[in-house]
């Protein structure tokens, strides 16, 4: 999936495929998770939110079905 860099304290880039639903981020630990059916709408949100990292948190992460796959 192709990603896009960001400047986050949190995360590196982020990516969305919109066939599948699917959000890829990986963070600045390295590690790359996916999650799974997220709306297209909540991407946008996401990808043009004024912090990335408070938006994960507050409406990702635990939201959906997630892998972590790198």
């Amino acid at each position: 999936m192709d990603r896009k860099n960001i400047s986050s304290t949190m995360i590196r880039s982020i990516g969305y495929d919109v066939d599948t639903s699917t959000l890829e981020i990986e963070f600045n630990t390295g590690a790359v998770w996916q999650y799974y059916d997220l709306p297209e709408s909540d991407w946008h949100q996401f990808d043009g939110s004024a912090s990335q990292g408070k938006y994960f948190h507050a409406s990702i992460k635990g939201h959906f079905r997630e892998a972590q796959v790198g």
